[in-house]
């Protein structure tokens, strides 16, 4: 049932991330990684690995762009 609730979290932050890519909305990276954070904190409780790993890379991609987009440095 976490996992089940960890994709769902990950599934929702991946979508706010596509969005996040169109100009003007980083700063909307702000709040996708924290979101995911939690994702990853309640896959952590689960015994699949698939929406840790969802929201792992949901972070990953956040922090690229921020660091690209010159949020971060």
């Amino acid at each position: 049932m976490f996992n089940v609730a960890s994709l769902t979290i990950g599934f929702v932050a991946l979508i706010c991330a596509l969005v996040a890519f169109l100009p003007l909305l980083g700063w909307l990276n702000w709040l996708i990684i924290p979101l995911a954070i939690i994702g990853a904190a309640v896959g952590l409780i689960s015994r699949g690995t698939a929406g840790r790993n969802l929201n792992l890379l949901v972070i990953a991609v956040g922090v690229i762009r921020l660091v690209i987009g010159g949020g971060i440095f």
